[in-house]
Parts: C-alpha cells; structure tokens; sequence
C-alpha cells in the first residue's frame, strides 16, 4: 500500500497537476528558504507578492542580513505573524556570521538557523541539496491521515510522531524533492480540507477515509483553540499635523512594529470610562474634542482584538519621550500592523500631504 502510493503519488504530478509558482523547481536555497518562512501560516496566493518583494529588495542573503529592520518589517506589513520577520533577519545575520554567508547544506545547520523547523529544513534540504527528508505540514497530515485512515489526533505527541515516521517510510529517496512537491500540491489541489476533490482523486480506490466514509472526520485534532479576547484604543493625537507614534519594543506579536498611545482594557468601555482613562494615562481632559472611529476586528489564532482609534487634536505638546512625532504624509513610510495600516488607509491618511 506504501509503495503503490508513493508510485501514484508521483505519477499524478509528473501530469499537469504541478502548480506553477515561481519558487518551484528552483536550486537556490536562500529563494527556497524565503518562499517557505513566507508560506509558513499563509497561502500560495497570498504569499507571492511578498516573495517578489523580498527577492526584489534582499537579491541575496548578504543584502538581507544588511538590511534596516524597520524596512524588513515594513515589506512584511500585512502578512501577520510578525516574528517570521525578525526571525527571518536573524537567521540570515547568523548566515553570515556564522557559515560566512553561504546557505548551511546540512539537515541539522539549517535546522539551527533561527524560525526553522523540522519541516522548513525538510523543504529547504530536499529542494535545494536532493537529500531524502520528508515534509509534514497540514496538507501531508491530511493527506495521510485520510489515505491511511489514520485516527491519531496530529495535534499530539503520538500523532506527530506516528505522521513523521510514516512520511519519512514514504519518501522517494532517489525523487525526495519531487515527492514532498508531490504531495503538499496533492493536499492542496485534490485533498482539500473542506469538499475535496474525490471523484477526480486517481488514489481514491485505495484510500480508506473515502472508502469508509470518513473524509469529513479527518484528520482529528485534540485541541481546540479558545481566543482571548481583548479591547484597544489606540489615540490618533495630531498636534501640529504630526501624529505621535512609537515602537513597539516589548515581547508580543507586534513587537518591533508602529503604532499609537494604546489604552487595552479587559472589557469594551464607555465614553465616560474611555475619557477617564485618557485623562488617568496621558493627561487629557474632557476638554479636549474627540472623535471616535468604527470598532476594528482583528482576529488572530488565538485572539480576538477589538480596536477603536480616537482622534484628538492635542493644544499642547504631550510630554512623553516614548512617542515620536511623525507628519501625516511619512506615516506611510512605518511598518504597522496590519489592522492599524487598514485604518490609515480607509481614512486617507497615507493621501494626505
């Protein structure tokens, strides 16, 4: 059964099932390795724009590891899970410090390099250097788990280890690249999370989730993910047509980004309760007029923020070294997360001179 699949598995993409994206059949592990820190948590088509961005701006490893961390993370603008941009810059700074700025060819050097995972340096291996390590992401789980019929959640110890062995049981070892190609673009196209393509699927006839009538059932995850919810108001304060802004330096998953004076609290608050918290924090009376914009939802994996922005026109300089005041027109030029950059545009700031 393991044989027959690998041998189908590579017979559908030898066909014209192979997707092309520009990062396919490519040698250069520095363009392999961008393409899959950028795939990581984000689809194909989404992906793409960003990964020309990087080649155009970073043509090679040395030009990103020079580069401003601020225009890193300003190309990143949008793309979320901000830590792949710091981790990204770190590993390619480590790149030159370290193997003097040639791409490590080893399985286990390029699994040191920071943000690199088992599956990362699975990909970047097999791709770039031919050697036989299989990838596991979600498309493989799921893959396997329906084709096997396998019922261990892939969210546990036992079911991760249990997945991995079995990939790597699976590999074409003299083919590696073609077959982790194979089938992450086979759980993509054809195998689907939801309405996947069976009756156009050539491995139906011996796979057991669609013979038994258990597609729908897996793969079978264990966790289920329960968000925190939580409340900001971020203060738009223009004194002078500048806007104070600030980076964000603490740990968290904007750090190293832009944004605003904030004010989180635990529970949506009132006028009253947000005016007092103003004055509490920054020092701003009732006095002062303020408008209020619409809520902005921001859903993230295990959050779900709730964002008002409350414009004030300050009559006095507020006294705060941490902010740093910034014309309407350069605003454009700072990496925000991606909810405050939606608010930005929406509300014509980036337009205004």
């Amino acid at each position: 059964m393991k044989k027959h699949f690998t041998e189908n598995l590579l017979k559908w993409n030898s066909t014209e099932n192979d997707r092309k994206l520009p990062w396919k059949g490519i040698k250069n592990p520095y363009f392999i390795w961008l393409s899959e820190i950028i795939l990581q948590q984000t689809r194909a088509e989404q992906g793409l724009p960003y990964y020309l961005k990087f080649i155009e701006n970073f043509p090679e490893v040395a030009d990103l590891a020079a580069a401003e961390e601020d225009k890193v993370m300003k190309l990143w603008q949008g793309l979320g899970y901000y830590s792949r941009a710091r981790n990204l810059h770190s590993a390619a700074k480590c790149i030159i410090d370290v193997y003097e700025g040639k791409f490590p060819s080893k399985y286990e050097d390029i699994l040191s390099l920071k943000g690199v995972g088992p599956y990362t340096a699975a990909a970047i291996a097999s791709f770039a250097f031919g050697l036989p390590y299989a990838v596991v992401d979600g498309n493989v789980y799921r893959v396997l788990s329906r084709y096997f019929g396998i019922d261990d959640p892939i969210d546990s110890t036992i079911g991760k280890k249990k997945f991995s062995t079995l990939a790597q049981e699976l590999i074409d070892k003299k083919r590696p690249a073609q077959y982790n190609q194979a089938i992450m673009d086979f759980g993509a196209k054809l195998c689907a999370p939801a309405n996947p393509a069976c009756m156009f699927c050539p491995m139906s006839a011996n796979c057991v989730a669609f013979q038994t009538g258990q597609i729908k059932n897996l793969p079978v995850k264990q966790k289920k993910i329960k968000k925190r919810e939580r409340f900001f108001y971020y203060l738009i304060l223009n004194k002078k047509q500048e806007i104070l802004i600030k980076k964000r330096t603490e740990k968290g998953i904007w750090r190293n980004l832009y944004d605003f004076p904030l004010i989180e609290t635990e529970k949506e608050v009132d006028d009253a309760e947000l005016n007092e918290l103003i004055l509490l924090n920054f020092g701003i009376g009732d006095s002062v007029e303020k408008k209020a914009s619409k809520t902005y939802i921001h859903i993230l994996t295990h959050q779900k923020i709730y964002v008002k922005f409350i414009k004030i026109d300050l009559k006095k300089k507020l006294k705060n070294d941490e902010f740093i005041g910034v014309s309407s027109k350069k605003l454009i030029e700072y990496a925000f997360p991606k909810v405050i950059d939606k608010f930005l545009e929406e509300n014509s700031y980036y337009a205004k001179k």
